[in-house]
């Protein structure tokens, strides 16, 4: 179904820089990077696919069962977004919160050209039909110049959906319900945006990479709707037999002042109330990946490691399971979904607690960008510390979000929400 063709190149940084402007030509873009931040289980330095052959979209309704229609009749390389939304396809929910984005609520596509870099080594895989472009495209990406990228000059104001008095009146709300019982952890969200708003896509995700380096970064374009993502956290991923998540829950500042920076480190370790959020949130991954394991195989790799980024410094956990050949891989994600992290626990309760507090509806926020390769492996993120934008409705939109539990306060919980939206604004305000 595929060619395959190896093409070494001399200057990693600068190639990814010459095709991701190439790219820029075709309606259907995802672009995946690592930024080369050292993690574990990661496959490839960046992706790009561009150029649907075909695709599908639709709302929540059977959403899992159409992907899984999708991913087994196409048996190739695939790649698309589930928005936050679909858990209404997976429980019996509803989203009647505002949305100004209007993204479709799944959307994957079989990509004429894929682009897989690894170190100096870029494997091209395009559809056969479309081969004899290679050479073409080559050329062209190697005579890309990296331009300037002129920023539409119009002053863009951030407005807040939810204000600070009433985020304190939702997040006691919130603690209302934890210490009734009702729950234990609950992720509330609040979205700051920008209306008749116009925007450089891709200049604004180079800026946002670069202040940001997040080994999940990913700029998608899908006609007018785009997703300029600096995303820290994986979601899910499928390496054969192998399924792993590596929830974040608990975050610190940075500083400029190295000792200051590594005791903001420690503290973070230390820190009780971000090592229960990280702890519960695991606890569901672990009770989520059951639901498809090969009994007894969940094991926890790693508990609350702190990892330093840009920006912040970040509590993850990494949880693994082993799965037979009889699971379909879309069932390993529709069992998990939504992700842990974005929801809270009980996860049921917790969603429908806060899809009556919060004023958004979450989108393609909190849900995952990633793909399914021929052999049925996958790997997703997770869609935050992320600016969304709809070109044609000029709307913009970046949201964030932090774990309420019976401990939280919710000036700090504030204060946290503003540290996570701090590059997106500085992005976007210049």
């Amino acid at each position: 179904m595929r060619t395959k063709f190896i093409h070494h190149i001399d200057n990693p940084e600068q190639f990814k820089q010459h095709i991701l402007i190439w790219s820029q030509q075709f309606q259907e873009v995802v672009w995946l990077d690592t930024n080369n931040y050292l993690q574990m289980y990661s496959s490839y330095d960046a992706i790009l696919a561009v150029d649907a052959f075909h695709s599908i979209q639709t709302d929540y309704h059977h959403a899992f069962n159409t992907l899984k229609h999708y991913q087994s009749n196409c048996n190739d390389w695939i790649f698309g977004f589930l928005t936050y939304d679909l858990k209404n396809d997976v429980e019996h929910l509803e989203s009647n919160n505002y949305d100004g984005l209007e993204f479709p609520e799944l959307y994957f596509f079989q990509p004429k050209k894929v682009f897989l870099i690894k170190g100096n080594t870029v494997v091209i895989r395009y559809l056969k039909a479309f081969k004899d472009d290679i050479e073409h495209d080559l050329k062209a990406i190697q005579q890309t110049s990296k331009k300037k990228l002129d920023p539409v000059e119009n002053a863009i104001k951030i407005k807040l959906r939810i204000h600070k008095e009433e985020y304190f009146k939702k997040v006691n709300t919130i603690l209302e319900h934890i210490h009734r019982g009702d729950i234990y952890e609950a992720n509330f969200c609040q979205e700051f945006y920008a209306e008749a708003t116009e925007i450089n896509p891709l200049e604004t995700y180079l800026k946002l990479n670069e202040i940001s380096k997040s080994p999940f970064a990913t700029f998608f374009k899908l006609n007018d709707l785009y997703v300029l993502s600096s995303s820290p956290e994986r979601y899910l991923k499928k390496d054969e037999h192998t399924i792993i998540s590596q929830p974040i829950k608990g975050t610190a500042k940075r500083s400029e002042n190295p000792e200051e920076d590594e005791q903001l480190k420690l503290a973070l370790v230390h820190d009780e109330k971000e090592r229960s959020e990280n702890i519960m949130i695991l606890d569901l991954m672990r009770n989520d990946l059951s639901k498809t394991a090969i009994k007894g195989s969940v094991r926890v790799e790693e508990l609350c490691q702190v990892y330093t980024f840009k920006q912040v410094h970040q509590m993850i956990s990494t949880v693994t399971s082993q799965i037979n050949q009889t699971i379909h891989p879309v069932d390993v994600i529709k069992s998990t979904f939504p992700m842990g992290s974005m929801t809270g626990a009980p996860k049921i309760s917790a969603m429908k607690i806060i899809e009556a507090l919060e004023e958004t509806k979450r989108g393609l926020y909190s849900g995952a960008i990633g793909y399914f390769s021929p052999e049925g492996d996958f790997d997703f993120n997770v869609i935050i510390r992320s600016i969304l934008y709809n070109e044609t409705n000029k709307y913009v939109s970046y949201s964030v979000g932090g774990a309420i539990t019976a401990k939280s306060d919710p000036l700090k919980e504030y204060e946290e929400c503003l540290l996570k939206a701090k590059a997106m604004r500085d992005v976007l305000e210049n």
